[in-house]
């Protein structure tokens, strides 16, 4: 079942539902998605606006920027479960056995890997929204702020996935990096947001 071509409303009922997956992996991916939608939205309303004439061209690369980034993290909604579902099916292996061992070990890496490029994709909406608040239509300010919020929102979604993942994660190495990269991009992403953030509170509580 590809979660993607569900409806909201159905998408919904299966992340209620008692089963695991989707979980927060998921939803930190549809999130990032949601924000570059946005990106997209504002994007599509700069162009071929007047006073926006001086910033078509880069308006223009911002938007296949975002719908790029879009596509990219739909496709984790469902990678994220089905990386669950093969750490899921490792455990029902043999225990002690030597292909289980082999079998959770990659499906674990793969599940921490995943919200690590959830996070770093997030990240690029981030750096979109910051861009479009000065070339982006002042109309659709609030639509700006909205996609950096959902943007970061699913950065510190996909991190604690990494962390939670990395807690079973053998391999000090993998595990000491992959915390390290997460650590990174948040806090890059949060300089990010907050600076936006101030930005557009500024503007608006008048």
């Amino acid at each position: 079942m590809s979660l993607i071509n569900l409806s909201v409303k159905d998408f919904l009922k299966e992340l209620a539902s008692s089963s695991p997956a989707p979980g927060g992996g998921s939803s930190a991916a549809l999130v990032g998605a949601m924000g570059s939608a946005l990106a997209s939205m504002v994007s599509n309303l700069t162009l071929g606006k007047k006073g926006y004439e001086s910033v078509q061209d880069d308006v223009k690369v911002l938007l296949e920027r975002a719908r790029t980034l879009m596509e990219k993290l739909l496709m984790k909604v469902d990678e994220d479960s089905e990386a669950f579902n093969s750490f899921m099916s490792a455990l029902k292996l043999p225990k002690g056995s030597g292909e289980r061992e082999k079998a959770l070990d990659e499906a674990l890496r793969r599940a921490t890997l995943l919200p690590l490029s959830v996070m770093e994709l997030s990240l690029e909406v981030l750096k979109l929204a910051e861009e479009l608040l000065e070339k982006g239509n002042k109309n659709a300010l609030s639509d700006t702020a909205v996609s950096a919020v959902l943007a970061y929102g699913a950065m510190e979604s996909a991190y604690f996935n990494v962390l939670i993942n990395c807690l079973s994660i053998k391999d000090l190495v993998f595990k000491e990096a992959s915390i390290s990269k997460a650590k990174g991009y948040l806090e890059t992403g949060k300089l990010i947001y907050e600076r936006l953030r101030n930005e557009v509170k500024g503007r608006l509580e008048r």
